[in-house]
Order: C-alpha cells, then structure tokens, then sequence
C-alpha cells in the first residue's frame, strides 16, 4: 500500500530538480500525477517514464492553470492534491534589480501560487478534500543578500499558505509550506565562473549538517504533508535546510 494510494496530485516545476523527484515519490507512493511545467521535452519524457500525464503549464497564466485542471479532469476525474514547486531565483543587489526583473520574480513564485490555490481549491473540495504544498524558501523565513526578489515572493508564500488553511480547512483542505534551504538543483547552479569545489566549500562552512541539501529529501517532506502522516497539520511552514536557519555555525 502507498501512501498516495488513489490520490490525484499536479506538481508544478515538474521537468527536474525537485518538482522531479516529488513527480517520481508521489507516483512511487501510488499516486496519479500530472506533471505540469514550461520544460515540454523533459515534462513528457519524465511523464512518460514513470506513467503520469504531462501538462503544459505556465504558472502566471490564469488560462493555464484552467487547461491544466481540465486535462487532470479529463484523465482522472478529479484532483485533491497539489503541490506548488514552480519558481524562479535571480541574484542581484535590491537596488540593482529592475522592475521588470522583480516582477518577472513575483509573477512565477507569487502570483503561480496564488493561481494554483484559487483553481485548484475548488477542485480538491468536489473531490472530497485534501491537500496543497506551496514551496518556500528558508529565505521566506530570514533575509538572505542578493536575492531581494526572490525572498520577497517567499515571505508572501508563506502568508498566502496561512491564510488558504484558515479558509480552506472547513472544506477539507490542508495547506502547508515546505522552505528548502540550499538545494543542489539548476536553479540554484551559480553558473558559469563558480566551481563546484568552492561552492561545496561554502556549504560546508555555512550548513551545520555540511552539505548542500538534495532534491529527494524536499520531495520526502511534501510527500509527509500531502498523505494521512500530517493529518492534524496546516497552515505551517516546514523548513529543511540542513540546520542553516538554527543560527550561526562556529566550528
């Protein structure tokens, strides 16, 4: 028996990184997922392998979230799970960053979950209730240099998933928010001129656990919040991070 057994779960963010690994946990623990993203070669290939239903899916796009829901309908019959991993992260300092560049940051990060709660919502109710996972950030918690944008839209997340599980629990909802920390996964590749010796350097100086953090162990933590495990819990944030938001490391 999986945990997920019977359930029916979109993943946003899906194609790779740790939109992947949920895709393949949940449908692991017996789910029926859709994988949903922008990335249609990888999306379908990753649907393919592991016998799910690919959708294209911009977040910011109000169209495509009502496409999104249809098609999950359409192959399923309902949907009453969702977890909210699309996002996007750029480095520059605050006063640095454009509007455009801020607001490109929101529309994905942001107004993306706010979309997939207001359509979403609805459906996971008809279908009986069930749960939704925004993904955070640690840096939704605390400030972190250089990424104002980003830790804004993080900060919002969080307040958007309180206020969806005080409003949405009568109907059967729970909502919860996991906040990764340092997560190896593209979005968080410096690119090129930064090797991968000195960022292993700078995590194991930074992270008490020592280490940056895998995509597998944030898909472990959604999959707890989206199953019967975490049945009296909403409405909180959940953060994995290797211990890097307990303080400051001296040793």
């Amino acid at each position: 028996m999986g945990k997920l057994d019977g359930r029916v779960v979109l993943v946003t963010g899906a194609a790779r990184g740790q939109g992947e690994q949920e895709a393949r946990l949940f449908r692991e623990e017996g789910a029926r997922v859709v994988v949903a993203d922008v990335l249609d070669d990888q999306g379908e290939a990753l649907a393919k392998e592991i016998g799910a239903l690919y959708v294209h899916l911009d977040v910011g796009r109000e169209e495509d979230w009502t496409a999104a829901a249809a098609a999950a309908k359409d192959a399923y019959g309902r949907v009453d799970g969702l977890v909210n991993n699309a996002g996007v992260l750029r480095f520059n300092a605050l006063v640095d960053t454009s509007l455009d560049e801020f607001m490109r940051v929101v529309r994905v990060n942001q107004v993306g979950v706010f979309l997939g709660i207001r359509t979403l919502a609805p459906e996971i109710e008809a279908a009986g209730g069930g749960t939704i996972v925004n993904t955070a950030s640690y840096t939704g918690l605390a400030g972190m240099a250089y990424v104002g944008a980003y830790a804004a839209t993080k900060h919002a997340i969080v307040g958007l998933t309180r206020v969806a599980a005080l409003e949405l629990a009568r109907k059967g909802i729970r909502v919860n928010a996991v906040c990764p920390g340092a997560v190896d996964t593209a979005m968080t590749d410096p690119g090129e001129g930064v090797s991968a010796e000195t960022v292993d350097k700078l995590y194991r100086k930074r992270i008490p656990l020592g280490r940056i953090g895998r995509p597998e162990e944030v898909a472990r933590l959604a999959l707890f919040l989206s199953c019967e495990d975490s049945s009296y819990i909403t409405g909180q944030p959940f953060v994995v991070d290797g211990g890097w938001l307990a303080g400051v490391s001296l040793l």
